[in-house]
């Protein structure tokens, strides 16, 4: 079988960017407002006691698949930070060939282009060296996702258990203010909060190399980035201060920004060219 190029592992790649971010900006958003709010799910999120988890074991079957399509959104990006690690890469190396190769002859210049071809393909040797940040970035990003999807998995099973046969007025069950917020905690601090970092550190490498490294519009969706970190560390702190709210009042904005910003990279992504690949 023949090996994929690294532009046809980024289109692939865009694509499913655009699928997780449309699942975040506009199918989970449609099915809570035209689905679960009906039913009573943004009530029962604010009601005290036993009321959500009545609601949940009354409607475990909306609640699943709204936890499943969550999952489901951040499963699809799982490959982004490895892809973006790749890009800046491949992206500094390209530009530091350029410099190099400036001033020489015709026949240099053409075994440069051959070389630039070839790029599509393989990675230079050690081309992470030097690239700690990127490399920061792309491990914490992978970290937060995966923790995010756990959290999610985990929490919603044990929504689902404990909620069975639960009444309005019913105390809580034993121990679910601590595995709740648990869960809470991982999810939405320790997976928002590594995501935060690795979107900080792949913003500031892209906005550190500017228009002499980047398109504008690379450097656009660099700066986007750091709000985009700005926001989910926001989220995260504020969950970790009040977990037993689920999340916080930045959170759904947070999410929003990110999917924007993944959106965005998709779009670039699939909009590549073999002269843009990096």
């Amino acid at each position: 079988m023949k090996k994929r190029s690294l532009l046809e592992r980024l289109h692939t790649n865009g694509v499913s960017y655009l699928i997780g971010a449309a699942l975040l900006l506009l199918f989970i958003p449609l099915y809570q407002l035209l689905l679960l709010n009906p039913l009573g799910y943004g009530d029962a999120l604010h009601q005290t006691g036993s009321s959500y988890l009545a609601w949940i074991g009354e409607h475990s079957w909306q609640f699943l698949l709204y936890r499943v399509l969550l999952a489901l959104a951040f499963m699809l990006l799982f490959t982004l930070p490895f892809a973006l690690f790749r890009i800046i890469v491949a992206q500094e190396i390209m530009i530091q060939q350029e410099r190099e190769t400036e001033g020489e002859e015709e026949s240099d210049q053409k075994e440069h282009i051959e070389d630039k071809e070839e790029q599509g393909t393989a990675m230079p040797p050690y081309a992470w060296r030097g690239k700690g940040f990127a490399i920061i970035a792309a491990w914490s990003g992978i970290a937060g996702i995966v923790v995010y999807i756990l959290g999610t998995i985990a929490s919603t099973l044990y929504a689902l258990i404990v909620s069975n046969g639960v009444q309005t007025n019913a105390p809580l069950p034993a121990g679910y203010l601590g595995l709740s917020t648990f869960f809470t905690i991982f999810g939405q601090t320790v997976g928002m909060g590594l995501l935060a970092l690795s979107t900080l550190f792949f913003g500031a490498m892209i906005a550190r190399g500017g228009r002499n490294v980047w398109p504008g519009i690379w450097v656009a969706l660099g700066y986007t980035a750091l709000a985009t970190a700005a926001l989910l560390s926001g989220s995260a702190v504020a969950v970790a201060s009040a977990p037993s709210e689920g999340q916080a009042a930045l959170t759904t904005p947070a999410i929003l920004l990110f999917a924007l910003w993944v959106l965005w990279l998709g779009i670039l992504l699939v909009r590549l060219k073999p002269e843009e690949e990096a």
